[in-house]
Order: structure tokens, then sequence, then C-alpha cells
């Protein structure tokens, strides 16, 4: 039933890829990096497709022509049950790929931690849980950039933004990371705490698509961008300029702040493109109050009673209360193995948008 669901239209998408492999042959395509990027991205998002469709097409064929031997010789048949065990599997991995998904998938990702209830082991924790996504990232041959972070006098992070960058245009950072976002709480013995006493504290986590400057529009007229002195580290200098930015989008009412960088205009630069990603979540979310389980997973208000996940360190146990996942490796997940998570995640979002394309054809 899935598969007769998703396959249709598929025509579509063949000829899509046919036209974007005459558009990147054209060397006038490559001029523009931004262009060039954004149909390669689109390219190697549909050709795992085509390919996937060829083999079905071959496999259908074949399968018929041993069906129509095995009535006459028997010999065949064996070779009729491989063909028909292979076309399942073609079906399966299509099925897959054709379901219904966010276009913003195979985008790179910034992420926004953020401290909440809890105060410095808020702080501590939010720490912890950048150190926990830059260890998967490296484990994935991704890599990060930190574009902005205002940390505490214990070590912790108030805030970080940081970019996450695939590796090629065929890594769905977006897709990936995006169910990381929402409220995660955590229950252990703060450093902080004299009596030996377990404390619940809580940060929050916001994964946003990463565009490209020609595809949000901001009007120069809609910013107020202050410029002020950066504090907190940042090596010899930093400190004695007026090199941190902050930018307001009047319209909405976003804030966005970076100080990381030495040079103003790289603040800047790093500062607009948190606002792009702001704007964009924020669109999203308006247009649709999101519809989408990914987008009403993600909160702006780092609040105990919205969580998505709890970190209990006396059990070394991990539970995302979303799909009922359960683990007692809390210590490797911090490590950086959040693979086994976020397999889980992904296969729940297919069922959900497998049972919803099923549901439009009904």
């Amino acid at each position: 039933m899935f598969v007769k669901v998703i396959m249709s239209g598929t025509q579509d998408l063949i000829d899509e890829y046919l036209d974007l492999e005459t558009q990147l042959s054209d060397p006038a395509v490559h001029a523009d990096a931004n262009l060039s990027r954004r149909l390669g991205r689109r390219y190697a998002e549909l050709a795992p497709i085509v390919r996937g469709l060829a083999e079905k097409t071959q496999l259908t064929a074949d399968l018929e022509t041993a069906l129509e031997l095995a009535s006459e010789d028997p010999s065949f048949a064996d070779e009729a049950v491989q063909l028909a065990a292979a076309l399942a599997q073609v079906d399966e991995r299509l099925t897959r790929l054709l379901a219904p998904r966010d276009p913003n998938d195979f985008r790179d990702a910034i992420m926004e931690i953020k401290s909440g209830e809890g105060g410095e082991e808020s702080a501590l924790f939010a720490k912890d849980l950048f150190g926990m996504y830059a260890k998967y990232i490296d484990s994935r041959g991704w890599k990060i950039e930190v574009l902005d972070s205002q940390e505490t006098d214990l070590g912790g992070y108030k805030t970080i933004t940081f970019a996450v960058k695939g590796a090629s245009a065929t890594d769905a950072l977006y897709g990936t990371l995006k169910f990381e976002g929402g409220v995660h709480r955590v229950q252990r013995v703060p450093v902080t705490e004299s009596q030996g006493r377990i404390h619940t504290s809580a940060a929050g986590v916001l994964v946003m698509p990463d565009l490209d400057a020609t595809e949000i529009v901001i009007d120069d007229a809609d910013l107020r961008i202050d410029v002020f002195r950066s504090s907190g580290p940042g090596g010899q200098g930093v400190n004695t300029t007026d090199s941190a930015v902050r930018i307001t989008h009047l319209p909405s009412g976003l804030v966005v702040s970076c100080q990381n960088e030495r040079s103003q205009l790289q603040n800047r630069e790093s500062a607009m493109r948190m606002l792009r990603a702001r704007l964009t979540a924020l669109v999203e979310e308006q247009a649709a109050q999101s519809a989408s389980a990914a987008r009403k997973s993600q909160v702006r208000t780092v609040d105990r009673s919205e969580r998505i996940r709890t970190y209990n360190f006396p059990e070394n146990r991990i539970a995302d209360h979303r799909i009922g996942f359960k683990a007692h490796n809390l210590d490797v997940v911090l490590a950086g193995d959040l693979q086994a998570l976020i397999t889980a995640l992904l296969e729940a979002d297919l069922a959900e948008r497998l049972a919803q394309a099923t549901e439009g054809s009904s």
C-alpha cells in the first residue's frame, strides 16, 4: 500500500533530475556559488531516487521474465524468488526516499543551546550538551563553527550558537539533527551542591536550517545594528574594541548578537546568518503552527514541564519522552554515541510521514 502511494508522481522527479543535470553542466551556473550549491544539493538528493527507480524497473522486467520461464521450467523458480526479494528491498528503500519530507532536511544546520532553570548548573549542563553534540558531529565527519557563545564564571554556557556543516551535499544535517530541538532536562548532583542532593535543571536546544543569503531577503531598513565591546574570554584585543554586533529585526522583534570574532565585519556576517535561520524558523512556526512534529517539539522557552528528554545521572539513564525511548547508557551518549537515539527518532518520524501520506491518498 505504502509503495503505491509513494510511487505516484515519480516521473516528475526524474524530469527534474534530468533538468538539473543539464543546468549543472552549464559553466555559467558554477559562476554563481549559491546557485551551484543549491542545485547541487537538490541533484544529490534526487540521485539515489532516480537510481532506485531504474533498479526497480530493471528488476520488475527481470522478474516477469523469470516467472514466465519458471512456468515452463521449474528450475527458474529459485531465480524468481531471489528477484522478488531484491525487488522488495528496492521498494522498501524507495518508500523511505520518497516519503514526504521537509525540503530543508538536506541543508546544513544552525544549533543554539541555552541554559534555563537551574542557574549555574543549567549552564554547566548546556556545556555538556554542546560537548555531546560536538563529539557526535565529529564522528559523522561533519564540522562545527561556533558563531557565538556566552560563558559563565564556572565555565558553563549561558548560550552557545554554532553551525554544523556537512562533508557532502547528501548529508542531511538538518534532517538528522532537527529532532534535538526542545527542552532537555538533567537530574544529577551539581558541582555547586555541598549536601549531595540531586537537583533538576534544564537547557533548551533550537535547531534551524542554515540558509544562503540569497534565499531569504532581509531589508536593511528593518534592522537596527548596535556595536559594543566584547566581554568574556577571547584573547588579547577582543575586549578593547567595539567588535561585537547586536542586530534587532524590527518587524519581528528578533535579536541576535555575536562577539566571538575579533572583526566587527565577521561578527556582523555571523549575526546575519543567525538572523536568517531564526526568521526561517519563525515563519515556519507561524505559517503552520507546525503541523510537523519536528517543529512542534522545538520550544523558545526553557521550561522543565515542556521537556523532550531527561538525562538521569544517578541511574545512568536517558529517556526521550516523545517516542518512549529509554536506555541505561547515559555515559556513552554524552560521549557522543547518539546514533541509536537519533535512528529511533528518524524511524518514528518516517512512520508518521508514511501514515500521513496514506491518509492523504484515501
